[in-house]
């Protein structure tokens, strides 16, 4: 089995690099303000002509209005929009609609009731992403809060669209994470920092090649 993985919070050449040199099939950029890995438009799109073909540009929003989505599409060439808020199924095909662009949605997981939330989702949207539920009093960002979920929730199921795994991935465990889950693709953010918002590229390289290795 071949496992791609998705390094997400990119916000220098650096670590873009070795992401790239590591073999990641995805890079993410962050637009969203409140997160230690936020990136402007205009650094994300010199980011994102420095990948070469094969690697996919994935942008993160949260509840994104079509202003502000205008705004970064038509600056940053992204090959594929993540939605990582409380967007609803009609929300995701407005999207899908207006910018021509397969959308990826998060479904934040706490325990298997969030998965009715999944299949809704993938009625429309052409990938979903697993991603641990934070409590409320422990963060309030969507995602990046080095939080695992419980794994077994989603041993054994089928969905009908692809699925990326998320949530408190690191070196030592993502192994254990793709064996339980049956994930063939991973992404991993806080899990590669040497403190929040920072990739270290000595990380993502260990990481990729854990990947790799699966």
């Amino acid at each position: 089995m071949t496992v791609a993985a998705k390094i997400c919070g990119l916000t220098e050449p650096e670590s873009l690099r070795a992401a790239v040199a590591g073999g990641a099939r995805y890079v993410g950029f962050v637009f969203y303000p409140r997160s230690p890995r936020a990136i402007a438009p205009a650094m994300a799109a010199e980011l994102a002509r420095l990948l070469p073909t094969g690697v996919r540009s994935v942008g993160l929003f949260v509840d994104p209005d079509d202003e502000f989505l205008e705004h970064v599409t038509g600056q940053v060439p992204l090959d594929l929009i993540q939605l990582h808020g409380a967007e609803t199924p009609r929300r995701i095909a407005e999207i899908k609609a207006r910018y021509a662009l397969p959308v990826m949605k998060a479904i934040r997981i706490g325990g298997p009731e969030d998965l009715t939330l999944a299949l809704e989702a993938a009625e429309v949207a052409d990938r979903l992403l697993f991603d641990a539920k934070p409590p409320a009093k422990v963060s309030a960002l969507p995602g990046g809060n080095g939080i695992a979920f419980d794994w077994t929730i989603l041993a054994g199921r089928s969905w009908p669209r692809p699925w990326m795994l998320s949530g408190g991935l690191t070196v030592d465990n993502v192994a254990e994470a793709v064996r339980v889950t049956g994930a063939t693709e991973v992404d991993v953010s806080s899990g590669v920092e040497d403190r929040p918002g920072h990739k270290d590229p000595a990380l993502v390289r260990a990481f990729l090649s854990a990947v790799t290795g699966l």
